[in-house]
């Protein structure tokens, strides 16, 4: 953390090769959430509301409790760490703080949507089902504006531009830096 707090990630060629690499784990992650999601459902509200409360045409029994519960149960974990990691590098990229705050706040507030989404349209009704487009939909535009700051950030190599030291002015001025 020290190497993105102090903009010495600039010069840490293994910190960028992490971000990197984790980058492209997100990436792929991204690809087979949308694969999952457009598999059981698309972007209308009736196929979310068949997907969660069954269709007898097609003879799909609603969503059991103890389903729903274990996918939360991982999900919530799951996006939970996500959301931390590619947040935190949000903090360190050279942007004005009111964008942070948002790369920030949408990304978790999309995740807990998307995933409370199917809670609503299960459990209170199909009207809640333009809850869980709308999450999909922030939570992968959010994932891959934070995918591609980060990346940014590491190729533009301008991190150091983020960090200003305790007098104000920029800490790689100072030449005990050195």
């Amino acid at each position: 953390m020290r190497f993105t707090v102090t903009g010495e990630w600039d010069h840490n060629r293994l910190l960028q090769v992490v971000v990197v690499l984790y980058c492209f784990f997100v990436i792929l992650l991204w690809v087979t959430n949308c694969l999952l999601y457009f598999d059981a459902m698309d972007l209308t509200t009736a196929s979310v509301v068949d997907h969660y409360l069954g269709d007898e045409a097609e003879f799909r029994a609603p969503k059991t409790w103890r389903g729903m519960v274990e996918l939360a149960h991982f999900h919530l974990f799951a996006m939970g760490m996500l959301m931390m990691v590619l947040t935190h590098l949000a903090l360190f990229v050279p942007l004005p703080a009111r964008w942070k705050a948002g790369l920030i706040v949408i990304p978790f507030f999309s995740a807990l949507a998307s995933e409370g989404g199917g809670w609503l349209v299960r459990y209170g009704g199909a009207g809640f089902a333009w809850t869980k487009i709308a999450g999909f939909l922030l939570l992968q535009t959010s994932l891959a504006a934070l995918v591609a700051i980060a990346l940014w950030s590491v190729f533009a190599g301008r991190q150091a531009e983020n960090y200003v030291g305790e007098d104000g002015g920029d800490a790689f001025d100072d030449e005990d830096w050195a």
